[in-house]
C-alpha cells in the first residue's frame, strides 16, 4: 500500500519534528537523532514529579500527543512498533528530572520493560528518585502471565498527570498510578490488521470476521468471529468486561485503533451507551483515536472503577487536543420540530393495487442496490444505489400511513417522505418532483400531464437539461413515450439513459467534478435507476 512517507527509515524521525513543529512552540525534542527521539515540555521547570512514558511508534497521539500540562512531561519515541533504547529512555529520564523525582509509565511488553526498566536503574545509579509502573489492562488472554498493556495506559497518564502536575510527591504519584493499573482492563476488536510502513499487509482476518483480543502491535487475539454488526461487536466486547468490572461506577475510555471512521465510532458510542455495561457507566472518554495501531479498523474498550477523585482527576482541564476530555453519558435528549416544518400527516387509506404497484417498484430499487453503487463508483461516490434503496425501505416502512386510494395525496405524501428520508440532492429533487405532480394533478390534470408538471418544477429548482447527464435524461423520453404505452417508455428511458455513456462532461451534479476520461463510457447512475423502474414496470404490465 502507498503511504504518505518519504522513506521508511526516516518517517519516526520526520513524523517526530512534525509534532514538534505543529506544537507552537510547547514541545521540544533531545538532541540525539536519529537513535535519541525523546519529545519534552518546553516549559518545564524540574520544580515537580516528571511523567515519562513513550514505546514503539505507530500508535499516535499517544504518547507524543499527550506531552503538556497535566499529563506527560517527556515521551521517548521508539521506531515503528519497537522499543525505544536503553540511552533514549534514559536521556528521557535526565533531561526532566529534579529533586522532586520521576515516575517512568511502561506497557508490559517485553522490550518495553527491559529497556524502561534498564534506564530506571541507571538513572538511580545516578543519584535521581525514579519509579515505575507497569501498565498490563488486557483481558483477552487471561491465562497470558503477562498480560499487554492497552488504552487503559491513558488513565495512567491522566490521573498521575494531573496530581504531578499539582505538585504532589512522587509517592503520591506513585502510589495513584498503581491504583489505577489494578483496575483498568481493556480489550480490542479489529476488522482488518494494520500496514506497518515498508511492509506488505499481512492478510490474517478473513472477509466477514473480526478478531477479538488483538494487541496493538498488529499481533493476533484471542479468536476471529463471524461479523455482524456494530450491535454484536459491541455485545462480544462487553461481555469479556463485565466478568471482570466490579459492582460500581466506571469510566469507559472508547478507543480508534486508527482506520475506524468517525462515523463507524459514532454508532459504536451508541452501542456502548445502551450495552449491558451501560449500567455500570458513568463517563466516557472519547470516542477518538487515543491509542492507535497505524491504520488498523478496529477499537478497543478500556473501564476504569471511579469514585469522586479519579473522576475529579480525569475531568480536570488539560490544554492537549488529544486529550478529548470526560463526559457523561446521558439519555439522547430529543427535542420536537420548529413550527411550520412538523410534517402534516395525510389521512391513511388503502387500495391493493396501489399498495402491490407501489412495494413492487421499491423491491426493484432494493434489487438495483449494489449495480447502482458499483456504477456510481465510476463517475461519483458510489451511494446512488443505497441512497434510492434506503428510500425504498423508508418507504415500504411507512406503507400503512399513505393514502393510497387517493393519488392527489400520495403523490404530495411520497414527496414529503423523501424529503425527510432520502439523503443528497436526489432526494430533494425527487421531493420536488412528486410535490409538484399532486399539485398539479390536484388542479385536475391528467397523470401524465402531472408528471410532467413535476418534472419541469424539478428541472426549473435544479437546473438540469437534457444532455446533461443526470436522471431526466432518462426520466423526460420515458414521460413523453408514456402515452404509448409503459413499453414505450421503458424503451425511450433505455435510449436516454444509454446515451449518458457518450457524455463525457456533466454540467449538474457530482458528476460535473469529474474529469472526461472516467465519465466515458459509463451511464450516469440516477438515468440508469430510471431506467431499471421504467423497465420493470413495462415487464409488470405484460405479465
Amino acid at each position: 500500500m502507498t503511504q504518505f512517507m518519504n522513506r521508511k527509515e526516516d518517517i519516526v524521525t520526520e513524523a517526530v519534528d512534525g509534532v514538534v513543529a505543529a506544537s507552537g512552540g510547547r514541545l521540544a525534542r533531545l538532541d540525539g537523532y536519529p537513535h535519541i527521539r525523546v519529545i519534552v515540555r518546553n516549559d518545564w521547570q524540574k520544580d515537580r514529579v516528571a511523567l515519562v512514558s513513550g514505546g514503539g511508534s505507530g500508535h499516535e497521539p499517544a504518547h507524543a500527543g499527550f506531552v503538556g500540562e497535566g499529563m506527560l512531561t517527556a515521551a521517548v519515541c521508539g521506531d515503528v512498533f519497537a522499543s525505544p533504547s536503553v540511552d533514549a529512555v534514559l536521556a528521557g529520564i535526565l533531561a526532566v528530572t529534579g529533586p522532586a523525582g520521576c515516575l517512568v509509565i511502561v506497557k508490559n511488553y517485553t522490550g518495553d520493560r527491559l529497556n524502561f526498566g534498564l534506564a530506571v536503574e541507571r538513572a538511580r545509579a545516578f543519584g535521581l528518585k525514579v519509579a515505575m509502573v507497569i501498565v498490563d489492562d488486557d483481558i483477552a488472554l487471561p491465562d497470558l502471565p503477562h498480560a499487554r498493556g492497552l488504552a487503559g495506559t491513558l488513565f495512567v497518564h491522566k490521573i498521575a498527570g494531573t496530581l504531578a502536575e499539582r505538585g504532589a510527591d512522587l509517592e503520591t504519584v506513585t502510589r495513584a498510578a498503581e491504583r489505577v493499573i489494578a483496575g483498568a482492563r481493556s480489550i480490542g476488536m479489529s476488522l482488518d490488521t494494520c500496514t506497518v510502513p515498508g511492509s506488505p499487509k499481512e492478510k490474517r482476518i478473513p472477509d466477514g470476521m473480526a478478531e477479538l483480543g488483538l494487541g496493538i502491535h498488529g499481533e493476533a487475539g484471542v479468536e476471529q468471529v463471524a461479523f455482524e454488526g456494530a450491535r454484536a461487536a459491541m455485545h462480544a466486547m462487553c461481555s469479556k468486561l463485565a466478568s471482570v468490572m466490579a459492582d460500581r461506577p466506571h469510566v469507559a475510555l472508547l478507543n480508534n485503533l486508527g482506520g475506524t471512521s468517525m462515523l463507524e465510532m459514532g454508532v459504536l458510542a451508541y452501542e456502548l451507551a445502551n450495552s449491558t455495561i451501560a449500567p455500570r457507566l458513568k463517563a466516557i472518554v472519547g470516542p477518538a483515536a487515543l491509542m492507535t495501531s497505524l491504520d488498523m479498523r478496529g477499537f478497543s474498550i478500556s473501564v476504569l472503577p471511579v469514585g469522586e477523585e479519579e473522576m475529579e482527576l480525569l475531568a480536570a482541564p488539560t490544554p492537549l487536543a488529544a486529550w478529548p476530555g470526560v463526559s457523561q453519558i446521558s439519555p439522547v435528549r430529543v427535542l420536537g420540530l420548529p413550527d411550520g416544518l412538523r410534517p402534516v400527516k395525510p389521512i391513511p387509506s388503502d387500495h391493493a393495487p396501489t399498495r402491490a404497484f407501489l412495494l413492487e417498484c421499491c423491491e426493484a430499487l432494493l434489487a438495483a442496490e449494489a449495480d447502482l453503487n458499483a456504477l456510481d463508483a465510476k463517475s461519483g461516490d458510489a451511494d446512488t444505489g443505497s441512497t434510492l434503496a434506503g428510500a425504498a425501505r423508508a418507504l415500504i416502512s411507512a406503507m400503512d400511513q399513505l393514502p393510497l386510494s387517493d393519488h392527489t395525496q400520495l403523490l404530495r405524501a411520497l414527496g414529503q417522505e423523501l424529503s425527510q428520508t432520502m439523503g443528497g440532492s436526489s432526494g430533494v429533487l425527487l421531493a420536488i418532483f412528486f410535490t409538484a405532480a399532486g399539485d398539479a394533478a390536484s388542479s385536475g390534470q391528467p397523470m401524465r400531464e402531472a408528471l410532467r408538471a413535476g418534472l419541469a418544477r424539478m428541472q426549473e429548482i435544479g437546473g438540469a437539461r437534457l444532455g446533461d447527464r443526470t436522471m431526466v435524461d432518462a426520466l423526460s423520453p420515458a414521460l413523453d413515450a408514456l402515452a404509448d404505452g409503459p413499453e414505450a417508455a421503458a424503451a425511450a428511458a433505455r435510449a436516454g439513459a444509454e446515451r449518458t455513456a457518450g457524455i463525457s462532461q456533466a454540467r449538474v451534479g457530482r458528476a460535473s467534478y469529474i474529469n472526461a476520461k472516467q465519465l466515458e463510457g459509463n451511464v450516469d447512475p440516477g438515468a440508469e435507476a430510471v431506467a431499471r423502474l421504467f423497465e420493470h414496470l413495462a415487464a409488470r404490465a405484460a405479465a
